[in-house]
Protein backbone atom coordinates (compact mmCIF):
# COMPACT_ATOMS: atom_id res chain seq x y z
CA UNK A 1 0.00 0.00 0.00
CA UNK A 2 2.73 2.41 0.96
CA UNK A 3 4.57 1.56 -2.24
CA UNK A 4 1.55 2.41 -4.37
CA UNK A 5 1.00 5.73 -2.59
CA UNK A 6 4.64 6.68 -3.04
CA UNK A 7 4.53 5.84 -6.74
CA UNK A 8 1.35 7.83 -7.18
CA UNK A 9 2.88 10.80 -5.36
CA UNK A 10 6.05 10.70 -7.49
CA UNK A 11 4.00 10.50 -10.65
CA UNK A 12 1.92 13.47 -9.54
CA UNK A 13 5.01 15.49 -8.68
CA UNK A 14 6.58 14.58 -12.05
CA UNK A 15 3.46 15.63 -13.94
CA UNK A 16 3.34 18.91 -11.96
CA UNK A 17 6.97 19.64 -12.84
CA UNK A 18 6.32 18.89 -16.49
CA UNK A 19 3.25 21.12 -16.47
CA UNK A 20 5.29 23.89 -14.84
CA UNK A 21 8.08 23.50 -17.41
CA UNK A 22 5.57 23.52 -20.26
CA UNK A 23 3.91 26.58 -18.78
CA UNK A 24 7.30 28.24 -18.34
CA UNK A 25 8.34 27.43 -21.95
CA UNK A 26 4.98 28.71 -23.16
CA UNK A 27 5.44 31.95 -21.24
CA UNK A 28 8.96 32.31 -22.68
CA UNK A 29 7.68 31.67 -26.22
CA UNK A 30 4.88 34.14 -25.75
CA UNK A 31 7.36 36.72 -24.38
CA UNK A 32 9.75 36.17 -27.29
CA UNK A 33 6.89 36.43 -29.76
CA UNK A 34 5.69 39.57 -28.05
CA UNK A 35 9.21 41.05 -28.08
CA UNK A 36 9.61 40.11 -31.76
CA UNK A 37 6.25 41.67 -32.56
CA UNK A 38 7.29 44.83 -30.73
CA UNK A 39 10.59 44.94 -32.58
CA UNK A 40 8.89 44.28 -35.90
CA UNK A 41 6.34 46.99 -35.16
CA UNK A 42 9.13 49.37 -34.19
CA UNK A 43 11.07 48.48 -37.36
CA UNK A 44 7.97 49.05 -39.49
CA UNK A 45 7.31 52.32 -37.74
CA UNK A 46 10.98 53.35 -38.20
CA UNK A 47 10.86 52.39 -41.87
CA UNK A 48 7.63 54.27 -42.34
CA UNK A 49 9.08 57.22 -40.43
CA UNK A 50 12.26 57.11 -42.61
CA UNK A 51 10.18 56.94 -45.78
CA UNK A 52 8.12 59.87 -44.60
CA UNK A 53 11.32 61.81 -43.78
CA UNK A 54 12.87 60.86 -47.16
CA UNK A 55 9.72 61.93 -48.92
CA UNK A 56 9.67 65.17 -46.97
CA UNK A 57 13.39 65.70 -47.73
CA UNK A 58 12.90 64.85 -51.40
CA UNK A 59 9.92 67.16 -51.57
CA UNK A 60 11.92 69.87 -49.82
CA UNK A 61 14.80 69.41 -52.26
CA UNK A 62 12.38 69.39 -55.16
CA UNK A 63 10.78 72.57 -53.85
CA UNK A 64 14.20 74.14 -53.32
CA UNK A 65 15.32 73.03 -56.79
CA UNK A 66 12.08 74.34 -58.27
CA UNK A 67 12.51 77.60 -56.39
CA UNK A 68 16.15 77.76 -57.51
CA UNK A 69 15.13 77.06 -61.09
CA UNK A 70 12.42 79.71 -60.86
CA UNK A 71 14.93 82.23 -59.54
CA UNK A 72 17.67 81.19 -61.97
CA UNK A 73 15.26 81.21 -64.90
CA UNK A 74 13.46 84.36 -63.90
CA UNK A 75 10.17 82.50 -63.57
CA UNK A 76 10.86 80.02 -66.38
CA UNK A 77 11.42 76.40 -65.42
CA UNK A 78 13.08 74.28 -68.10
CA UNK A 79 15.24 71.30 -67.25
CA UNK A 80 15.86 68.24 -69.37
CA UNK A 81 18.45 65.53 -70.12
CA UNK A 82 19.52 64.94 -73.74
CA UNK A 83 22.13 62.86 -75.52
CA UNK A 84 24.97 65.08 -76.76
CA UNK A 85 25.83 65.09 -80.46
CA UNK A 86 28.84 67.10 -81.77
CA UNK A 87 28.59 69.45 -84.74
CA UNK A 88 31.15 71.72 -86.39
CA UNK A 89 30.27 75.21 -85.26
CA UNK A 90 31.96 78.22 -83.71
CA UNK A 91 31.41 79.79 -80.32
CA UNK A 92 29.22 78.32 -77.59
CA UNK A 93 25.74 78.22 -79.17
CA UNK A 94 24.01 74.82 -79.07
CA UNK A 95 21.23 73.20 -81.14
CA UNK A 96 18.03 72.06 -79.40
CA UNK A 97 15.00 70.06 -80.67
CA UNK A 98 11.89 71.95 -81.88
CA UNK A 99 9.94 70.67 -78.84
CA UNK A 100 12.15 72.83 -76.61
CA UNK A 101 11.18 75.90 -78.59
CA UNK A 102 7.50 75.23 -77.86
CA UNK A 103 8.09 74.62 -74.14
CA UNK A 104 10.21 77.74 -73.74
CA UNK A 105 7.83 79.85 -75.79
CA UNK A 106 4.84 78.75 -73.71
CA UNK A 107 6.62 79.99 -70.57
CA UNK A 108 7.52 83.34 -72.16
CA UNK A 109 11.28 82.75 -72.15
CA UNK A 110 11.74 84.60 -75.44
CA UNK A 111 10.23 87.74 -73.91
CA UNK A 112 13.01 87.86 -71.32
CA UNK A 113 15.86 88.41 -73.78
CA UNK A 114 18.62 86.09 -75.05
CA UNK A 115 18.38 82.45 -74.05
CA UNK A 116 21.12 81.01 -71.82
CA UNK A 117 21.48 77.43 -70.61
CA UNK A 118 23.47 75.67 -67.92
CA UNK A 119 24.95 72.43 -69.22
CA UNK A 120 26.26 69.85 -66.75
CA UNK A 121 27.69 66.35 -66.94
CA UNK A 122 28.13 64.04 -63.92
CA UNK A 123 30.44 61.17 -64.88
CA UNK A 124 32.37 58.98 -62.45
CA UNK A 125 31.93 61.43 -59.56
CA UNK A 126 33.37 64.22 -61.72
CA UNK A 127 30.85 66.96 -62.42
CA UNK A 128 31.57 69.51 -65.12
CA UNK A 129 29.45 72.55 -65.84
CA UNK A 130 29.48 75.21 -68.51
CA UNK A 131 26.99 77.60 -70.09
CA UNK A 132 25.84 78.38 -73.59
CA UNK A 133 23.46 80.24 -75.83
CA UNK A 134 21.25 78.65 -78.46
CA UNK A 135 21.90 78.68 -82.21
CA UNK A 136 18.73 77.07 -83.54
CA UNK A 137 16.00 74.55 -82.73
CA UNK A 138 16.72 71.96 -85.41
CA UNK A 139 18.25 69.05 -83.48
CA UNK A 140 16.62 65.62 -83.47
CA UNK A 141 14.33 64.81 -80.56
CA UNK A 142 16.24 63.61 -77.52
CA UNK A 143 19.55 65.11 -78.66
CA UNK A 144 21.43 68.37 -78.24
CA UNK A 145 24.05 69.58 -80.73
CA UNK A 146 27.25 70.82 -79.11
CA UNK A 147 29.94 72.87 -80.91
CA UNK A 148 33.63 71.98 -80.27
CA UNK A 149 34.06 74.67 -77.58
CA UNK A 150 31.19 73.35 -75.44
CA UNK A 151 32.06 69.70 -76.09
CA UNK A 152 35.69 70.12 -75.02
CA UNK A 153 34.66 71.91 -71.82
CA UNK A 154 32.20 69.15 -70.83
CA UNK A 155 33.83 65.91 -71.97
CA UNK A 156 37.32 64.54 -71.54
CA UNK A 157 39.05 63.28 -74.67
CA UNK A 158 41.03 60.75 -72.57
CA UNK A 159 37.95 59.21 -70.91
CA UNK A 160 34.99 59.35 -73.33
CA UNK A 161 31.47 58.36 -72.25
CA UNK A 162 29.65 55.53 -74.01
CA UNK A 163 26.44 57.58 -74.13
CA UNK A 164 27.20 61.26 -73.46
CA UNK A 165 24.21 62.63 -71.54
CA UNK A 166 23.92 66.32 -70.75
CA UNK A 167 21.57 67.95 -68.26
CA UNK A 168 20.27 71.24 -69.68
CA UNK A 169 18.66 73.98 -67.60
CA UNK A 170 17.37 77.38 -68.66
CA UNK A 171 19.05 80.13 -66.67
CA UNK A 172 19.37 83.91 -66.59
CA UNK A 173 22.89 85.36 -66.51
CA UNK A 174 24.17 88.82 -65.56
CA UNK A 175 26.20 90.83 -68.03
CA UNK A 176 29.91 90.41 -67.50
CA UNK A 177 32.10 93.35 -66.51
CA UNK A 178 35.49 91.69 -65.93
CA UNK A 179 37.33 88.54 -67.01
CA UNK A 180 40.82 87.25 -66.19
CA UNK A 181 42.27 84.79 -68.70
CA UNK A 182 45.48 82.76 -68.67
CA UNK A 183 47.09 81.26 -71.81
CA UNK A 184 48.51 77.76 -71.65
CA UNK A 185 51.98 78.88 -72.77
CA UNK A 186 54.09 81.87 -73.74
CA UNK A 187 53.55 83.68 -77.02
CA UNK A 188 49.96 84.91 -76.85
CA UNK A 189 50.98 88.43 -75.85
CA UNK A 190 53.27 88.51 -78.93
CA UNK A 191 50.25 88.44 -81.22
CA UNK A 192 49.73 91.87 -82.80
CA UNK A 193 46.70 93.49 -81.18
CA UNK A 194 45.92 90.31 -79.25
CA UNK A 195 43.08 91.94 -77.34
CA UNK A 196 41.33 92.75 -80.61
CA UNK A 197 41.76 89.12 -81.63
CA UNK A 198 40.26 88.03 -78.31
CA UNK A 199 37.38 90.46 -78.81
CA UNK A 200 36.66 88.77 -82.14
CA UNK A 201 36.58 85.37 -80.43
CA UNK A 202 34.26 86.63 -77.69
CA UNK A 203 31.83 87.96 -80.30
CA UNK A 204 31.23 84.34 -81.26
CA UNK A 205 30.20 83.51 -77.68
CA UNK A 206 27.11 84.23 -75.62
CA UNK A 207 28.53 83.23 -72.22
CA UNK A 208 31.69 82.75 -70.18
CA UNK A 209 32.04 80.39 -67.24
CA UNK A 210 34.76 79.87 -64.64
CA UNK A 211 37.34 77.25 -65.70
CA UNK A 212 36.16 77.34 -69.31
CA UNK A 213 38.94 77.07 -71.92
CA UNK A 214 38.84 79.33 -74.98
CA UNK A 215 40.72 78.41 -78.17
CA UNK A 216 42.35 81.24 -80.13
CA UNK A 217 43.92 80.62 -83.56
CA UNK A 218 46.31 83.01 -85.32
CA UNK A 219 47.59 81.70 -88.61
CA UNK A 220 49.39 78.41 -87.95
CA UNK A 221 49.54 78.79 -84.16
CA UNK A 222 46.80 78.35 -81.59
CA UNK A 223 46.48 79.08 -77.88
CA UNK A 224 44.16 77.89 -75.14
CA UNK A 225 43.09 80.45 -72.53
CA UNK A 226 41.54 79.36 -69.24
CA UNK A 227 38.99 81.59 -67.51
CA UNK A 228 40.38 82.26 -64.02
CA UNK A 229 38.02 84.94 -62.75
CA UNK A 230 34.74 86.58 -63.75
CA UNK A 231 32.71 89.47 -62.38
CA UNK A 232 30.00 89.95 -61.20
CA UNK A 233 29.33 86.18 -61.10
CA UNK A 234 31.04 82.87 -61.85
CA UNK A 235 29.07 82.69 -65.13
CA UNK A 236 28.23 85.76 -67.18
CA UNK A 237 26.76 86.90 -70.46
CA UNK A 238 29.10 88.55 -72.97
CA UNK A 239 26.37 89.73 -75.33
CA UNK A 240 26.04 93.49 -75.84
CA UNK A 241 28.35 94.40 -72.98
CA UNK A 242 31.74 96.03 -72.48
CA UNK A 243 33.88 93.58 -70.56
CA UNK A 244 37.36 94.35 -69.21
CA UNK A 245 39.80 91.54 -69.96
CA UNK A 246 43.12 90.90 -68.18
CA UNK A 247 45.68 88.45 -69.60
CA UNK A 248 48.01 86.91 -67.01
CA UNK A 249 51.22 85.01 -67.69
CA UNK A 250 51.10 81.20 -67.69
CA UNK A 251 52.10 79.57 -64.40
CA UNK A 252 54.06 76.73 -66.04
CA UNK A 253 56.25 77.41 -69.05
CA UNK A 254 57.20 74.32 -71.04
CA UNK A 255 60.89 73.85 -71.85
CA UNK A 256 59.84 72.25 -75.13
CA UNK A 257 56.67 74.04 -76.24
CA UNK A 258 54.45 72.33 -78.79
CA UNK A 259 54.60 75.36 -81.08
CA UNK A 260 56.92 78.24 -81.90
CA UNK A 261 57.69 80.88 -79.27
CA UNK A 262 59.39 84.24 -79.86
CA UNK A 263 62.34 84.71 -77.52
CA UNK A 264 63.25 88.35 -76.83
CA UNK A 265 66.55 89.84 -78.04
CA UNK A 266 68.22 92.96 -76.68
CA UNK A 267 70.43 95.18 -78.83
CA UNK A 268 74.08 94.25 -78.46
CA UNK A 269 73.41 91.15 -76.36
CA UNK A 270 73.92 87.87 -78.29
CA UNK A 271 71.84 84.80 -77.54
CA UNK A 272 73.08 81.24 -78.06
CA UNK A 273 71.02 78.39 -79.39
CA UNK A 274 70.96 75.06 -81.22
CA UNK A 275 68.67 74.32 -84.13
CA UNK A 276 68.13 70.96 -85.79
CA UNK A 277 68.01 70.47 -89.53
CA UNK A 278 64.61 71.37 -90.96
CA UNK A 279 63.46 73.25 -87.82
CA UNK A 280 63.20 76.91 -86.82
CA UNK A 281 64.18 78.94 -83.76
CA UNK A 282 62.50 82.32 -83.41
CA UNK A 283 63.46 85.60 -81.73
CA UNK A 284 62.00 89.08 -81.58
CA UNK A 285 63.33 92.60 -81.17
CA UNK A 286 61.81 96.07 -81.22
CA UNK A 287 62.89 99.17 -83.15
CA UNK A 288 61.66 102.50 -81.74
CA UNK A 289 60.89 105.72 -83.62
CA UNK A 290 64.18 107.44 -82.79
CA UNK A 291 66.21 104.52 -84.16
CA UNK A 292 64.13 104.47 -87.35
CA UNK A 293 64.75 108.21 -87.84
CA UNK A 294 68.51 107.66 -87.50
CA UNK A 295 68.39 104.72 -89.92
CA UNK A 296 66.45 106.73 -92.49
CA UNK A 297 68.91 109.61 -92.09
CA UNK A 298 71.76 107.19 -92.80
CA UNK A 299 73.56 107.80 -89.51
CA UNK A 300 73.06 104.27 -88.15
CA UNK A 301 72.19 100.84 -89.46
CA UNK A 302 70.46 97.89 -87.81
CA UNK A 303 72.45 94.68 -88.18
CA UNK A 304 71.07 91.19 -87.61
CA UNK A 305 73.98 88.80 -87.27
CA UNK A 306 74.32 85.06 -86.79
CA UNK A 307 77.60 83.26 -86.08
CA UNK A 308 77.81 79.49 -86.48
CA UNK A 309 80.46 76.95 -85.58
CA UNK A 310 82.59 75.69 -88.50
CA UNK A 311 81.50 72.06 -88.37
CA UNK A 312 79.87 71.61 -91.77
CA UNK A 313 76.40 72.53 -90.52
CA UNK A 314 74.61 75.60 -91.83
CA UNK A 315 71.64 77.88 -91.21
CA UNK A 316 69.42 80.33 -93.05
CA UNK A 317 68.35 83.68 -91.64
CA UNK A 318 64.91 85.25 -92.13
CA UNK A 319 63.53 88.54 -90.75
CA UNK A 320 59.99 89.94 -90.91
CA UNK A 321 57.98 92.68 -89.29
CA UNK A 322 54.82 91.90 -87.37
CA UNK A 323 52.08 90.88 -88.07
CA UNK A 324 54.18 88.14 -89.73
CA UNK A 325 55.23 86.43 -86.50
CA UNK A 326 57.22 83.49 -87.79
CA UNK A 327 59.26 84.25 -90.93
CA UNK A 328 60.09 81.27 -93.12
CA UNK A 329 61.40 80.35 -96.56
CA UNK A 330 58.09 81.29 -98.19
CA UNK A 331 57.13 84.28 -96.05
CA UNK A 332 59.65 86.93 -95.00
CA UNK A 333 60.83 90.44 -95.80
CA UNK A 334 64.61 89.98 -95.54
CA UNK A 335 66.72 86.84 -95.79
CA UNK A 336 70.33 85.67 -95.95
CA UNK A 337 71.45 82.32 -97.32
CA UNK A 338 75.21 82.79 -97.09
CA UNK A 339 77.20 79.71 -96.13
CA UNK A 340 78.42 79.89 -92.53
CA UNK A 341 78.04 83.09 -90.52
CA UNK A 342 75.76 85.67 -92.08
CA UNK A 343 74.65 89.27 -91.64
CA UNK A 344 71.58 91.26 -92.63
CA UNK A 345 71.93 95.05 -92.67
CA UNK A 346 68.70 97.05 -92.40
CA UNK A 347 69.72 100.47 -93.73
CA UNK A 348 67.77 103.47 -94.98
CA UNK A 349 67.42 101.90 -98.41
CA UNK A 350 65.04 99.39 -96.86
CA UNK A 351 61.78 101.30 -97.27
CA UNK A 352 59.91 98.65 -95.29
CA UNK A 353 61.83 99.56 -92.13
CA UNK A 354 59.60 101.22 -89.55
CA UNK A 355 59.12 101.24 -85.80
CA UNK A 356 57.61 98.13 -84.28
CA UNK A 357 58.38 94.54 -83.42
CA UNK A 358 60.41 92.32 -85.74
CA UNK A 359 60.85 88.54 -85.78
CA UNK A 360 64.02 86.59 -86.60
CA UNK A 361 63.82 83.03 -87.89
CA UNK A 362 66.94 80.84 -87.64
CA UNK A 363 66.46 77.81 -89.91
CA UNK A 364 68.55 74.66 -89.66
CA UNK A 365 69.54 74.18 -93.30
CA UNK A 366 72.07 71.38 -92.81
CA UNK A 367 72.78 69.31 -89.72
CA UNK A 368 72.37 70.39 -86.09
CA UNK A 369 73.80 73.88 -85.73
CA UNK A 370 75.09 75.73 -82.68
CA UNK A 371 74.84 79.46 -83.24
CA UNK A 372 74.85 82.93 -81.70
CA UNK A 373 72.33 85.48 -82.91
CA UNK A 374 72.48 89.20 -82.14
CA UNK A 375 70.98 92.53 -83.19
CA UNK A 376 73.18 95.65 -83.27
CA UNK A 377 72.65 99.33 -83.93
CA UNK A 378 75.89 100.51 -85.52
CA UNK A 379 76.92 103.97 -86.63
CA UNK A 380 77.72 104.35 -90.32
CA UNK A 381 80.99 105.93 -91.42
CA UNK A 382 80.55 109.03 -93.60
CA UNK A 383 82.99 111.53 -95.07
CA UNK A 384 86.79 111.45 -95.09
CA UNK A 385 88.69 110.50 -91.96
CA UNK A 386 90.76 113.08 -90.15
CA UNK A 387 94.11 113.58 -91.90
CA UNK A 388 92.95 111.69 -95.03
CA UNK A 389 94.16 113.28 -98.26
CA UNK A 390 91.50 114.15 -100.75
CA UNK A 391 91.67 112.22 -104.04
CA UNK A 392 91.77 114.26 -107.20
CA UNK A 393 88.95 113.68 -109.64
CA UNK A 394 89.65 111.90 -112.90
CA UNK A 395 88.88 115.10 -114.80
CA UNK A 396 92.05 116.68 -113.35
CA UNK A 397 94.30 113.85 -114.60
CA UNK A 398 94.86 112.60 -118.16
CA UNK A 399 93.59 108.96 -118.05
CA UNK A 400 93.35 106.04 -120.43
CA UNK A 401 91.11 102.98 -120.15
CA UNK A 402 92.94 99.71 -119.53
CA UNK A 403 92.17 97.21 -122.28
CA UNK A 404 92.06 94.35 -119.74
CA UNK A 405 90.23 95.60 -116.66
CA UNK A 406 88.50 98.62 -118.29
CA UNK A 407 89.55 100.90 -115.41
CA UNK A 408 90.72 104.47 -116.00
CA UNK A 409 94.51 104.60 -115.50
CA UNK A 410 96.79 107.70 -115.69
CA UNK A 411 98.32 107.80 -119.17
CA UNK A 412 101.84 108.08 -117.82
CA UNK A 413 101.59 104.60 -116.20
CA UNK A 414 99.20 102.83 -118.56
CA UNK A 415 101.90 100.71 -120.24
CA UNK A 416 103.22 99.28 -116.96
CA UNK A 417 99.66 98.78 -115.65
CA UNK A 418 98.50 96.82 -118.71
CA UNK A 419 101.53 94.50 -118.58
CA UNK A 420 100.95 93.79 -114.89
CA UNK A 421 97.15 93.61 -115.26
CA UNK A 422 97.15 91.14 -118.15
CA UNK A 423 99.55 88.87 -116.26
CA UNK A 424 97.77 88.85 -112.88
CA UNK A 425 94.12 89.80 -113.53
CA UNK A 426 91.30 88.33 -115.57
CA UNK A 427 87.89 89.76 -116.38
CA UNK A 428 84.75 87.60 -115.98
CA UNK A 429 83.12 87.31 -119.39
CA UNK A 430 79.67 86.36 -118.06
CA UNK A 431 77.05 88.79 -119.45
CA UNK A 432 76.40 91.57 -116.97
CA UNK A 433 79.29 90.65 -114.66
CA UNK A 434 82.63 92.07 -115.84
CA UNK A 435 84.23 91.78 -112.42
CA UNK A 436 88.05 91.84 -112.33
CA UNK A 437 89.54 88.84 -110.56
CA UNK A 438 92.98 87.67 -109.61
CA UNK A 439 94.02 84.75 -111.83
CA UNK A 440 94.12 82.38 -108.86
CA UNK A 441 90.60 83.49 -107.81
CA UNK A 442 89.01 82.99 -111.23
CA UNK A 443 88.51 79.24 -110.78
CA UNK A 444 86.37 79.94 -107.67
CA UNK A 445 84.16 82.47 -109.47
CA UNK A 446 81.04 80.76 -110.87
CA UNK A 447 77.64 81.90 -112.15
CA UNK A 448 74.31 80.18 -111.66
CA UNK A 449 73.04 78.91 -115.01
CA UNK A 450 69.45 79.80 -114.09
CA UNK A 451 69.73 83.31 -112.66
CA UNK A 452 73.33 84.32 -113.40
CA UNK A 453 74.21 85.19 -109.80
CA UNK A 454 77.95 85.10 -108.99
CA UNK A 455 78.80 82.41 -106.43
CA UNK A 456 81.62 80.49 -104.84
CA UNK A 457 81.74 76.73 -105.60
CA UNK A 458 80.81 75.96 -101.99
CA UNK A 459 77.68 78.12 -102.32
CA UNK A 460 76.32 76.66 -105.56
CA UNK A 461 74.59 73.59 -104.11
CA UNK A 462 72.80 75.61 -101.45
CA UNK A 463 71.87 78.35 -103.93
CA UNK A 464 70.23 75.85 -106.33
CA UNK A 465 68.31 74.19 -103.49
CA UNK A 466 67.08 77.41 -101.89
CA UNK A 467 66.39 79.63 -104.89
CA UNK A 468 65.56 77.26 -107.75
CA UNK A 469 63.90 74.21 -106.22
CA UNK A 470 60.14 74.40 -107.01
CA UNK A 471 57.92 75.24 -104.05
CA UNK A 472 54.22 74.43 -103.81
CA UNK A 473 51.74 76.91 -102.35
CA UNK A 474 48.56 75.79 -100.62
CA UNK A 475 46.53 77.48 -103.36
CA UNK A 476 48.07 75.18 -105.99
CA UNK A 477 50.70 77.52 -107.46
CA UNK A 478 54.23 76.13 -107.98
CA UNK A 479 57.01 78.76 -108.05
CA UNK A 480 60.64 79.28 -107.21
CA UNK A 481 61.62 80.93 -103.94
CA UNK A 482 61.75 84.61 -104.97
CA UNK A 483 58.46 84.41 -106.88
CA UNK A 484 56.87 82.42 -104.06
CA UNK A 485 57.75 85.09 -101.48
CA UNK A 486 56.12 87.75 -103.67
CA UNK A 487 53.12 85.51 -104.35
CA UNK A 488 52.43 84.78 -100.67
CA UNK A 489 52.95 88.42 -99.72
CA UNK A 490 50.65 89.94 -102.37
CA UNK A 491 48.62 87.55 -104.47
CA UNK A 492 47.88 84.27 -102.68
CA UNK A 493 44.20 84.01 -101.63
CA UNK A 494 45.31 81.92 -98.63
CA UNK A 495 47.71 84.55 -97.28
CA UNK A 496 46.89 85.90 -93.84
CA UNK A 497 46.03 89.56 -93.49
CA UNK A 498 45.11 91.64 -90.46
CA UNK A 499 41.49 92.73 -90.77
CA UNK A 500 41.33 96.51 -90.47
CA UNK A 501 38.07 96.25 -88.50
CA UNK A 502 38.39 93.32 -86.09
CA UNK A 503 42.18 93.00 -85.95
CA UNK A 504 42.00 89.25 -86.48
CA UNK A 505 44.34 87.42 -88.85
CA UNK A 506 42.19 86.01 -91.65
CA UNK A 507 42.72 84.56 -95.10
CA UNK A 508 42.70 87.24 -97.79
CA UNK A 509 40.39 85.15 -99.97
CA UNK A 510 38.81 86.60 -103.07
CA UNK A 511 38.13 90.24 -103.76
CA UNK A 512 35.10 91.84 -102.09
CA UNK A 513 31.78 91.34 -103.87
CA UNK A 514 30.85 95.04 -103.49
CA UNK A 515 32.49 97.23 -106.15
CA UNK A 516 32.99 100.11 -103.70
CA UNK A 517 34.72 97.80 -101.22
CA UNK A 518 36.98 96.49 -103.97
CA UNK A 519 37.94 100.07 -104.86
CA UNK A 520 38.91 100.60 -101.22
CA UNK A 521 41.12 97.49 -101.34
CA UNK A 522 39.00 95.39 -98.97
CA UNK A 523 39.17 91.64 -98.86
CA UNK A 524 36.09 89.45 -98.80
CA UNK A 525 36.31 89.14 -95.01
CA UNK A 526 36.82 92.88 -94.49
CA UNK A 527 33.78 93.66 -96.63
CA UNK A 528 31.62 91.46 -94.40
CA UNK A 529 33.29 92.40 -91.12
CA UNK A 530 33.08 96.11 -91.94
CA UNK A 531 29.31 95.83 -92.41
CA UNK A 532 28.89 95.66 -88.62
CA UNK A 533 27.60 98.86 -87.10
CA UNK A 534 28.97 100.88 -84.21
CA UNK A 535 27.82 104.17 -82.66
CA UNK A 536 29.61 107.28 -83.90
CA UNK A 537 31.71 108.88 -81.17
CA UNK A 538 30.46 112.34 -82.17
CA UNK A 539 26.74 111.90 -82.76
CA UNK A 540 25.92 108.40 -81.48
CA UNK A 541 24.38 107.35 -84.77
CA UNK A 542 24.88 103.69 -85.78
CA UNK A 543 27.22 103.60 -88.76
CA UNK A 544 28.83 100.68 -90.58
CA UNK A 545 32.49 100.36 -89.62
CA UNK A 546 33.64 100.54 -93.23
CA UNK A 547 31.74 103.82 -93.70
CA UNK A 548 32.82 105.41 -90.41
CA UNK A 549 35.66 107.45 -91.96
CA UNK A 550 33.36 108.77 -94.70
CA UNK A 551 30.71 109.60 -92.08
CA UNK A 552 33.24 111.49 -89.95
CA UNK A 553 34.34 113.59 -92.93
CA UNK A 554 30.93 114.16 -94.54
CA UNK A 555 28.87 114.77 -91.39
CA UNK A 556 31.35 116.07 -88.82
CA UNK A 557 34.01 117.55 -91.11
CA UNK A 558 36.92 115.70 -89.54
CA UNK A 559 39.10 112.85 -90.65
CA UNK A 560 39.30 109.73 -88.51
Amino acid sequence: MDFELRSAREKLEREQRERKERAKLKLEREKKAKDAAIKQREAIEASQRARRLDAIEAQTKADEHMQESLIAGGGVVFEIVFQAVPFQGIGDKIKLPPSCFTELSDQGAFDKGPLYFELSVDYRDNKKTTHSGVLEFTAEDGTVGLPPHVWSNLFSAQDPMDVPLVQIRYIRLPKGTYAKLQPDNLGFSDLPNHKAILETILRQHATLSMDDVLSVSYGQVSYKLQVLELKPASSVSVLETDIEVDIVSPEIVSDQPSQHVLRPLQFGKPESGTVEEGRYDYYKFTIDDSTVEKVMAGSVKVIVKIDVEKDGADTDLYVSKHPVLFPSLNQHEWSSHDVGSKTLILESKERALSSGTYSIGVYGFKGTVKYQVSVLVQETSSGAKTGERAVSSSSDVDTVECRNCKHSIPSRSIALHEVYCSRHNVVCNHPGCGIVLRVEEAKNHLHCEKCGQALQPTEMEKHLKVFHEPLSCGCGVVLEKEQMVQHQARDCPLRLIACRFCGDMVEAGNAAADVRDRMRGMSEHESTCGSRTAPCDSCGRSVMLKDMDIHQIAVHGKSS
